[in-house]
């Protein structure tokens, strides 16, 4: 869950944090945490220092196989970063650590076939008084449908019905390999399309109204590679991503690095989830 707003001393904007979830037949629930080199969302770098991530849900069954899922997630800049030729902070780099972002959200699940279908609501608070502020503050719907067939394509519409008033797209697909009975990578690509987020720029390049993407169209590219494992009741799940970005506002790295057609990050995420009063092992 994450968001942004147009830069002004810092860009504003995931991806989203690795998860698990047990099955959907009782009342369940769960923590993670993802610690990650950098907090990228949509292809914009918000913070690019280490972030800690964490993330509460609880998901109820509502017949079927349907769940409504409820949860907050946000973001913590772990250090100060306030240096201004290399450091991007979400909350101005003024505080370490330093909760920058809270996002609140629901969403209602289900499966019909091998398709898994998903729609939700998600809040986006900005707690600081530099960098990203309450000004900044919005709402979005969304809403996704995956397949689990071959490559696990996957299609993803985020609306924003609040300050922008504008639709992001994802396309996505996955595929496991077996390196052996006990390890499997999963390859993953992403490709991300704007309509109706751009700044409008005025005749001197700055954006007149706020915005999460300079021009509208693609936006840029992800691929990732990941695994998983589980370790007791925990389950880890490291990503290295590597991205190709198109969009004025994606291709920005750092203070110094505004005009960056690649940028690199990686992480880990770690979950645990339970049911019904007994322990369940994340998927």
């Amino acid at each position: 869950m994450r968001r942004f707003l147009a830069f002004v001393t810092v860009p504003a904007i995931v991806l989203a944090l690795v998860t698990a979830r047990p099955a959907a037949a009782q009342v369940s629930y769960g923590a993670d945490l993802g610690v990650y080199s950098a907090y990228v969302w949509r292809g914009l770098s918000l913070t690019n220092r280490p972030v800690l991530q964490p993330d509460l849900w609880l998901s109820v069954p509502v017949g079927g196989s349907a769940s409504i899922t409820v949860g907050g997630w946000s973001s913590i800049d772990i250090g100060k970063y306030d240096d201004p030729n290399d450091d991007i902070s979400e909350g101005g780099g003024h505080a370490g650590p330093d909760l920058t972002e809270f996002d609140w959200y629901g969403e209602l699940g289900t499966t019909v076939g091998s398709a898994s279908l998903t729609l939700g609501v998600t809040g986006y608070v900005y707690p600081n008084d530099f960098g990203l502020t309450s000004t900044s503050n919005t709402i979005e719907i969304y809403g996704q449908i995956g397949l689990s067939n071959v490559l696990s394509p996957s299609l993803s519409a985020y609306y924003d019905v609040d300050k922008i008033k504008g639709l992001y797209l994802e396309g996505s697909i996955s595929h496991d390999i077996a390196i052996s009975p006990s390890f499997t990578l999963t390859l993953g690509a992403l490709a991300a399309f704007n309509a109706g987020m751009g700044c409008e720029a005025d005749t001197g390049g700055n954006c007149t109204v706020l915005s999460n993407f300079f021009d509208s169209g693609f936006t840029h590219a992800d691929f990732s590679v990941a695994t998983s494992f589980s370790a007791g009741s925990l389950s880890f799940a490291p990503v290295f991503h590597f991205q190709v970005s198109s969009d004025e506002f994606t291709k920005f790295n750092s203070p110094t690095k505004v005009d960056e057609s690649t940028k690199i990050w990686f992480g880990v995420g770690i979950s645990w989830a339970g049911g019904g009063g007994d322990e369940a092992t994340a998927e």
